[in-house]
């Protein structure tokens, strides 16, 4: 069986980790060289590592590095990067895959992602919107903050569940075939509808 892998480079930017959540996920983190996770042994997982500290500064095919200070995109982290540059190079007309936009979608779901250290809320996101069979990462978000690497304090508060009744409406219908459609539209086999004026 080929393994496809999508490697993000460049240590991402720490975040805080104040309050009820900061607690360290070490127990929950698989590192023991005896392991073979998901058919894939830890020396193949070290390979991988390697080639994303080793690359720290390139951006090749289906890697990625932090790029925001040379972009002016302040969310051009690495694993945002490295979704791009697959996306890219999945649904290039000239290369290898060219895949419809249609077919790089699940095609992600069979690559794993190395970074050489854990990833930001945003990054692990977009990791989790892309579908990536897995992610891997060497340093942990503790261990970046514990060294001095900057934090991001979110100031506002969180306020949730305001006008639910309101607001439900637009998602429910969506995974229940029971509930009714938002106003405007109307059940048409397994989905809602815009009813026609």
């Amino acid at each position: 069986m080929r393994s496809i892998h999508a490697i993000a480079t460049a240590i991402p930017q720490a975040l805080a980790h104040n309050g009820p959540l900061h607690a360290r996920s070490d127990s929950n983190v698989i590192s023991q060289q005896q392991l073979s996770i998901n058919g894939l042994p830890y020396s193949t997982r070290t390979h991988w590592m390697r080639k994303a500290n080793s690359a720290l500064f390139d951006v090749l095919v289906c890697i990625g590095a932090n790029s925001n200070r040379q972009t002016g995109d302040p969310t051009m982290h690495d694993a945002i990067a490295v979704i791009r540059n697959c996306s890219a190079v999945l649904t290039d007309p000239e290369g290898p895959y060219n895949l419809s936009p249609a077919e790089t979608l699940p095609a992600f779901s069979q690559l794993s992602l190395y970074t050489n250290a854990e990833i930001c809320p945003m990054c692990a996101s977009a990791i989790r919107w892309a579908g990536f069979k897995e992610y891997i990462y060497g340093t942990s978000m503790d261990t970046l903050i514990e060294k001095g690497w900057g934090q991001i304090r979110i100031s506002s508060m969180l306020v949730g569940e305001v006008l639910t009744n309101e607001t439900d409406p637009y998602f429910l219908w969506q995974y229940d075939p029971d509930y009714a459609c938002p106003e405007g539209c109307a059940r048409k086999q397994e989905s809602c509808a815009p009813v026609e004026a």
